[in-house]
């Protein structure tokens, strides 16, 4: 049967792709901060993308051959960049980019073994930035480059490298997105919070609108689970009208009149 690592996989959609790997009859390693969240029929693997022990664990934990390496673990840090710390954008990054970069580092060897294939859980925030997620869409951008330039890396060897975009998805991200704003509000200095008080009065407006129209997260799985089984993988797979929307329109038009669409969109001028 064939094998696959799944990053992120206690919740969201690295659980809800754990579960239909499972159900196709895959032997599925699930990478989880604590074995107790591993689903049911999979075997867990602790796996802190950012902790260099873990990640080099993996080398007894896996098998020989790997058919499929999926990298979904990722945190969501947000705020205005003005205010960001500096320890925040690092962490954001940390997690989001050398996380999955390492571990697709420490798989590699095992994915060219069994010619196998490598997706990235990217976002449409890679394509098309947003106030207030400033250091996320960095992140995402920085990850479809890395996985752009690993795709030409490893033609040698047909490996594909396969980006997914969901857009928006019934997550964490999306869920405590409220008390996300709050933290980031909490943060800012008090002269900060005066001049982004309109923006921050619009983003929790636009959260509550969002979140009555995300996806499920089997939607996301589902364009996994067809990455992995597709005879020609696309590079990349949008998820969601919304994402699929946003791209259109990033590249139709002008960056101003863009820009100005999304400001208006998330509660800005």
């Amino acid at each position: 049967m064939p094998t696959a690592l799944v990053t992120g996989a206690g919740r969201g959609i690295g659980r809800a792709t754990v579960q239909a790997l499972l159900d196709l009859g895959w032997d599925v390693f699930a990478g989880v901060r604590r074995e107790a969240d591993a689903p049911s029929g999979a075997t867990p693997v602790l796996l802190d993308v950012t902790d260099a022990a873990q990640v080099a664990a993996l080398a007894d934990a896996l098998p020989e051959r790997l058919d499929a390496v999926v990298n979904n673990a990722g945190v969501v840090v947000s705020g205005p960049v003005e205010g960001l710390p500096p320890e925040e954008l690092r962490r954001q990054l940390d997690v989001n980019v050398v996380g999955q970069a390492a571990v697709t580092q420490a798989v590699l060897p095992r994915i060219r073994a069994a010619g196998g294939r490598i997706v990235f859980v990217s976002s449409v925030s890679g394509r098309a930035s947003s106030p207030f997620l400033g250091a996320y869409s960095a992140s995402k951008f920085a990850l479809e480059g890395l996985a752009d330039a690993l795709r030409m890396e490893l033609r040698p060897w047909s490996i594909p490298v396969v980006l997914v975009e969901p857009g928006s998805i019934d997550t964490d991200l999306w869920r405590n997105a409220d008390k996300d704003v709050d933290d980031a509000e909490a943060a800012l200095t008090p002269q900060l919070r005066d001049l982004y008080a309109e923006r921050i009065a619009g983003m929790r407006k636009t959260i509550k609108r969002i979140q009555g129209q995300t996806s499920p997260v089997e939607k996301v799985a589902a364009v996994i689970v067809k990455a992995l089984s597709d005879g020609k993988p696309k590079a990349r797979y949008l998820v969601g009208v919304d994402a699929k929307a946003q791209v259109a329109l990033r590249a139709a038009l002008p960056t101003r009149a863009f820009d100005a669409l999304v400001s208006r969109a998330t509660g800005g001028r």
